[in-house]
């Protein structure tokens, strides 16, 4: 397991936190069939948890333009980042298959990276938006 559900950051949006949660489970499956060293299992697992990735931004995204965010344009740039990062490790995970070097980087750079970008600009953007439910 990579990240706790428990211990991931909550914003006073409920569905912003349900698609934390959602990402987090599929993130956890991957994270667990690498270290398992299922390399099939492991390949369906990261597109899953890529398009997963895609679903979260877009929706926040579509959250931030619906409720005329000021700082989207900041947030979405966040998002941006990580999307060219999550390609890159998917090209290379194409060419390579090598479990070791999506465990890295989704300890070294997504979870931490996960974290920060929920406490800070997630809650944020959470409370401008507010609850949908």
């Amino acid at each position: 397991m990579l990240i706790k559900k428990e211990d991931l950051p909550r914003v006073s949006n409920y569905e912003m936190n349900l698609i934390h949660q959602d990402e987090v489970e599929i993130v956890n499956k991957l994270y667990d069939a690498l270290k398992e060293n299922k390399i099939d299992e492991a390949d369906k697992l990261l597109k899953e948890f890529l398009e997963n990735v895609e679903m979260h931004f877009s929706e926040e995204e579509e959250m931030m333009v619906e409720s005329g965010y000021w700082a989207r344009a900041m947030h979405k740039s966040e998002h941006d980042t990580m999307r060219g990062k999550l390609k890159e490790l998917y090209e290379k995970w194409q060419k390579n298959k090598d479990p070791q070097e999506v465990i890295e980087f989704l300890e070294k750079e997504y979870a931490p990276w996960l974290t920060l970008h929920i406490s800070r600009w997630d809650a944020e953007t959470a409370m401008h938006i507010g609850d949908t439910f």
